[in-house]
């Protein structure tokens, strides 16, 4: 399983949760961060750092969220590393 960031994401220039990431695998581009699902270690520390409450795990994203699960996925492949 893997980490999910979702809609409240959005526009959040916060970032709180990448600085605990044990595996650097937060993304970015202009609007909000994505989780690589294959580096992600499912560690959850970035759950309670989310300063918007946008990050489930994949089993337990809210069924009008499902779209970013495979959002993240995709956007990792073309955006940055998250700095």
């Amino acid at each position: 399983m893997t980490m999910v960031v979702t809609q409240p994401c959005i526009g959040c220039k916060d970032k709180a949760c990448l600085a605990v990431c044990p595996v650097e695998c937060f993304h970015e581009d202009t609007t909000m961060v994505y989780i690589d699902p294959d580096e992600c270690i499912d560690c959850g520390a970035c759950v309670p750092e989310c300063p918007t409450e946008a990050i489930f795990h994949e089993e337990d994203v809210p069924e009008q969220w499902q779209r970013f699960i495979e959002l993240n996925a995709s956007k990792v492949i073309e955006c940055p590393p998250a700095v």
